[in-house]
Formats: C-alpha cells, structure tokens, sequence
C-alpha cells in the first residue's frame, strides 16, 4: 500500500506535536538530592567540639554553591542513651548550630524534633553533639528538614512559583509517589535541585539525580 503524501504530513504533525509535549513534561522535572543526617554548627560550638581556633576541613562540594561537605565526624546523643555516630558536619560555619535527622533517627535517639525549614530552630528538639575535644547540648536546634526545592530566580519564573510558596510533586518510579506542600526556595545562589532525607527516598525508591515531576494544579 503507498503512503500518501497527505498521510506523511499528518504523521510529520502528529510526531512534533508529541515531540513539544515531551518537552514541556521535561519543563516541570527536578533533579532529587537525597539529604543523609547532619550538622551545621556556629564558631563557639566548633570550638567546644573540637577546640579553641579549630577550623572545618573540606572534604568535597555539595550541590548548592558554596556549601561542602567536611571531613570532620560526630556523635548525636538523645534521651535513650543510644548514640548516633559518624555524622558528618557541612560547611560554611553558621550563626546557629542545627542538627537535621530523619524520623528513623528521631525513633533511635528519642528526640521529637518538629519538621521545618532549615534555619527555622526555634522551640524544636534538644541535642547532645560529642566531639573530640567537647560536648555541646542544644537546648533547640535538633529538627527533620522539610520537603523543599532550591530554585534559581530565572526557574522560580520558568515554574511560575515565587520564594515560599508550595507545590505538589510526583514521583513517576517503581514506587510511585506524590509529596504535597513542598517548599519552594528561591535565590540567585541556588541551584536547582529538590531535597528529601532519607526515609522519603527510601519509601520512594529514587537516590540522587532522579528527577521527579512538579505537578501544575
């Protein structure tokens, strides 16, 4: 049977028009960073934990300009003595210590820390953080690290989203998944990537680099 070229136009339409719809799907994916427990600390508890003039020793670069990973390990204590060790401290140095943990952990250490957004301390769980040279407790600042999206200006645009607002997201895997009331952070410093601990990778069976979809309600 001969092909008409009348039936080839339509072909040629149908395959662009699916080739723009692909691409406007890929318009809405974001790489996953997957957010294992962790510390930030301020330059009195760094020199409480690991002595006076102390300084972080960078190990490799995180995903986000400007921040690392260190190569400097500690122990997480809480209320049922059973102490989490090798928790790795990030850099730069902050105003406040921070300590960010996933539900599992919260379950070992007996801590009931609130979910929020990194940065946002107040009133949440007490810690006890074991170094070298010192023990610092925090009477605030143990928390579960919310849901989020670091986004430039120019995606918060592409997205149609603004610092602060919230988004649903879908994750297409094996073991599909959809996370609603994900926070979305907006700075020229940011690079795009949505961030989960480890409990929500897990129930999801995605790692890092899988991109999940935001979903335009």
């Amino acid at each position: 049977m001969e092909i008409t070229s009348a039936q080839i136009t339509e072909i040629v339409k149908k395959v662009l028009a699916g080739m723009e719809d692909g691409a406007g799907c890929e318009d809405n994916l974001v790489p996953v960073g997957v957010s294992n427990r962790h510390i930030h600390l301020n330059k009195a508890d760094l020199a409480t934990l690991f002595g006076e003039g102390y300084e972080l020793t960078p190990l490799k670069d995180l995903s986000q300009p400007g921040q690392y990973a260190c190569k400097e390990l500690l122990t997480l204590i809480g209320p049922s003595l059973r102490p989490i060790e090798n928790v790795r401290v990030l850099g730069p140095v902050r105003s406040k210590s921070q300590v960010e943990i996933s539900a599992t952990d919260s379950y070992v250490l007996k801590v009931k820390p609130p979910v929020r957004e990194s940065g946002n301390i107040a009133d949440s769980a007490g810690i006890t953080i074991v170094g070298p040279r010192g023990v610092v407790t925090l009477k605030e600042g143990c928390i579960i690290a919310n849901r989020h999206i670091h986004m430039s200006p120019a995606d918060a645009a592409r997205f149609g989203v603004k610092d602060g607002d919230t988004v649903t997201v879908d994750v297409d895997g094996k073991r599909r998944t959809r996370w609603y009331d994900v926070q979305i952070r907006v700075s020229p410093d940011f690079r795009l990537e949505m961030h989960v601990d480890t409990d929500d990778a897990n129930a999801a069976g995605i790692g890092n680099g899988f991109k999940v979809r935001v979903v335009k309600e």
